[in-house]
Order: structure tokens, then sequence, then C-alpha cells
């Protein structure tokens, strides 16, 4: 070959540690890719990462090693918080195109409570079971099969429509499973924080997820010879982050002690908060909002009416206990240009959290800002199919339930309580981003063939954008939500 030319080629088959080891070596090596490979062990790889990643914190180097895993049954409230990485690659189950009542569901440790609760869910499921079968039912005595369809395809179609209504009673406590693709420091970053976790379940998620990366890893082609071992020098010490551990009981104490007791205000789906505020202002809000259940905006004012110096001191809380290598937490990436709160139910939230390139800050799942019904254009609505008092009442039956579990005694009992919450309450979360992001997400799932939910939400975003900035407005290329839609269109 011409050492002038340029080399590319593809690499199968080394370990993810040994190969951040040998891409980490350009830097301080002549040696080709390929001659590395050949005289790195996995023991020289350790020996490399245990100096260079945990002694000189070089943490860039686990970036280099990517590792494909599988988690599977695990509750929809624990892959909510798995997948809450801005650095983060996989997908999960569809409740679009799969029936989760075959999943079962995640039983938190209830003692006495255990029965009211697996009744709460059961009940929850049968409403489940009765909205898609009627829903399907409905759907398919007004859209009539176009003769150039397959029966086979109408009735893949139509029952897709009809799970993305009766999702909306699924809860939290639903199995599911997804697969995903991270590089080492974002695995390393994930157990830290998923073992910092209120709830048993991703407590025990995290350890799972650090045993999956240190142990053998599954082999598809059952090749016994040689066992390799995801990432084990990289995960080793992936434990509780005590800083995100203690800043967020200071947080959510000073939120509490600063709204003292006000009741939250109505708030619209998609509320765009104007550019100008203060960055102190901004960090301080930021910081505070995914400790309470209060809109940006409602904080903000509260957190405005500050003097110099008690703002300061909510800052500082928010780096009081951070260790050398600690990241600082999410709150602190301040300064987007478009801010956008946004209110909508759990199962289109979890659409939109797919979106990685903004920031994101999450509320904890409550009752308190109600539920959302899943109604849309061109749609047989909950009442026109004999289904809006089924709704209703599997709704009041579940937040019932909570409540019960929630007021049963301890801090455990009333995190357990979150899993009876279905999918159609409504949750609060922030998401800051620059303009080419927000046209993205809105001309994305805006389209006809997406769920009514997260539309709405799309359109909602873009119609902030174009009343603050009207001479953008034309650059989007965006399906108004409003009109009905071709129920088929896939």
């Amino acid at each position: 070959m011409n050492p002038n030319e340029t080399d590319v080629y593809a690499i199968h088959g080394a370990d993810p540690e040994v190969l951040a080891y040998a891409m980490a070596k350009y830097s301080r090596s002549a040696l080709t890719l390929k001659e590395s490979l050949k005289e790195i062990s996995a023991q020289r790889a350790e020996q490399f990462l245990n100096t260079f990643y945990f002694q000189y914190g070089h943490r860039s180097i686990a970036d280099l090693a990517h590792i494909p895993m599988a988690i599977e049954r695990l509750s929809l409230l624990a892959a909510i918080a798995l997948v809450d990485e801005q650095r983060w690659d996989g997908q999960e189950r569809s409740t679009r195109y799969q029936n989760f009542r075959k999943s079962g569901w995640f039983t938190p440790s209830l003692g006495s409570q255990t029965g009211a609760y697996t009744q709460a869910i059961t009940a929850l499921f049968g409403s489940y079971d009765r909205v898609s079968q009627r829903m399907l039912e409905a759907l398919k005595a007004k859209i009539v099969r176009p003769e150039e369809m397959k029966p086979e395809a109408y009735e893949r179609t139509l029952k897709a429509r009809a799970f993305d209504v009766a999702r909306y009673l699924l809860p939290l406590a639903t199995n599911t499973s997804l697969g995903q693709i991270v590089n080492a420091r974002t695995l390393e970053t994930q157990v830290s924080r998923l073992l910092t976790s209120e709830f048993a379940e991703i407590r025990s998620l995290g350890e799972k997820l650090r045993a999956a990366a240190s142990e053998p890893a599954w082999n598809p082609q059952g090749d016994e010879a040689r066992e390799v071992k995801a990432a084990p020098t990289l995960v080793k010490y992936a434990v509780v982050n005590d800083y995100q551990r203690e800043s967020r009981a200071l947080l959510a104490q000073a939120a509490s002690e600063l709204m003292g007791g006000a009741a939250i205000e109505a708030a619209h789906c998609v509320d765009l908060i104007e550019a100008g505020e203060a960055l102190e202002v901004e960090l301080a809000t930021s910081l505070l909002y995914p400790h309470c259940h209060y809109s940006y905006r409602q904080l903000r004012a509260h957190v405005s009416g500050l003097d110099g110096g008690r703002l300061a001191e909510l800052i500082a809380l928010g780096t009081q206990h951070r260790g050398r290598h600690d990241e600082l937490l999410r709150a602190f990436h301040v300064g987007a240009a478009l801010k956008f709160d946004i209110l909508m139910d759990i199962g289109g939230f979890r659409d939109m959290h797919r979106h990685r390139r903004c920031t994101q800050l999450l509320q904890g799942f409550t009752d308190l800002h109600g539920y959302d019904t899943p109604d849309a254009p061109g749609q047989p609505t909950l009442a026109e199919s004999g289904l809006q008092e089924v709704y209703d009442e599997a709704m009041a039956k579940a937040y019932k339930a909570y409540h019960s579990l929630r007021d049963s005694g301890g801090e455990e009992a009333a995190q357990s309580a979150q899993y009876c919450l279905p999918l159609g309450t409504r949750c609060r979360a922030m998401f800051k981003m620059d303009f080419a992001e927000a046209l993205y997400i809105s001309e994305l799932r805006s389209g006809v063939a997406g769920h009514y939910s997260y539309r709405r939400v799309a359109w909602e975003m873009y119609e902030a954008v174009r009343r603050q900035h009207p001479t953008l407005a034309s650059i989007f290329r965006i399906e108004d939500v409003h009109l009905p839609v071709d129920l088929l269109r896939r």
C-alpha cells in the first residue's frame, strides 16, 4: 500500500476496553491501530485505564469503549430513569405496536399493602384491555378499508391507533424492555446516578448494569473459547453519587421553603420562557425546578424577588457537595436561547424524552396536574365510543389507590405509590435548546403519523416561537395538528 494514501478499515472483535486503549494510544504512539491491537492484552488495557482514567482523570478515554446492552423486564418508571442520559442511544418497546397486557408489571416491596397495589394495577390493565378492544371496534366502524389495502395491514394499523388510546391507562409499573449502546463514560455516570435513586428498583438496576459490564458478556455465536467482559475496569468505581444525593435533599428543602406551600398555578401545555432573564435567576430557578411541582414561570417569580445574597446562597447549594471528579448538576446547563416548560401526559413525554440535543429537567410524577384524555381530530372520541365513563372511572380508581399507598406511611411507600399512576397522568419537564433543535422537534413530532399527544406539543412549540419570533415562522415545515388525519397513514 502507498504509505502516503489514506487507509480506512472497520474493526470487529476487539474487547471494548482494549479497543479504547488502542485508540487512546494514537495520542501517545506512532503505531497503527492494527499494530496496537496486536500488542495489547486485556491486562495491559486495565493497567493503562487504572492510571490514566482514574488517577489522571482522562475520562474521554471511556468515550472510546462502546457497549451494547439489553435491559429486559423493568418498569416504565425505571425505564424513564434509565434513559435519562444526555449521551444515550437505544430503543425501547413501543406501546403502539405491542400489547403491553402481556408484559406483566413490577411490584415494589409494600408489605401489607401489596394486595391493594396488585388490585389497583390489575384494574388498570383490565381497563386497558377494554379500551383497546372497543376503540378498535369504533375505528373499524368509522374507517372503511381501501380495496388496495390488505386486511392484515388494515387490522394492524387500526390496532396501533387503538393502542395509542389505550396506553393512557398503562400504569408506570408496566414492564418493558430496551436495548442501549452507550460508551463506558455514559455507562459509569448512568450506573452512579441509578444507584443514587430514591427507588429500590432503580438502585437494583444500577447494580445489575455494573455487574453486566463486569461479567462475561453473552455471545450470540456461542463461542466459549474466550470470555469477553465489556467494561470491568471502567465501571468498577461507579458508586452512589453523594453530590447528587445531598444536593437533591438541599434543593428540595430550599424549593419548599421558597414557595411556602403556594398553590400550583394553572399553566399552558407549552410555555416558552422569554429571553432576557439574568443568568443567575435562570440558574437558581433551574436548580429548584426538578425538586418541586411548580411551573418554571411561577417558580422564577419567587426567585426573581430574592436579593443578590440569597440568590447566591441558592446557587451555592448546587455545588456545596461537589467532589473533585463530579460533573456539575444538569441544571447548570443554562443560557439556551429557547426554554420550553412542557406539561403533558407521561406517555407522550416518553416520546419527547428521546430528544438528546437539548437539556431536559424532569420533575417527579404526581397526580397534582390531573390527566389528559386521548381524543384527537378525526378519531372517534371516548364519548363517541362509549368509553368516557370507563376511562374516567379507571383514572379515579388509580388515583385513589395512589393516595392510599402514598399516605400509608414512610418515604418508601410514598415513592412506590407512583407505580400506580397511569401514563395519561400529566407530568412537567423543562426543555432547553437552540433554534435548530426547536425546529427539528416541531417538524418531526407534528407529522400526521405520530401520536396526537406529542403532535400537539410540537405544534404549541412552533406557535410559541412564531409569537415571539415571527420572522422565523416561515422556516418551519409544520403539520397543522388541528386538521383530521388519515388514520391509515403511518
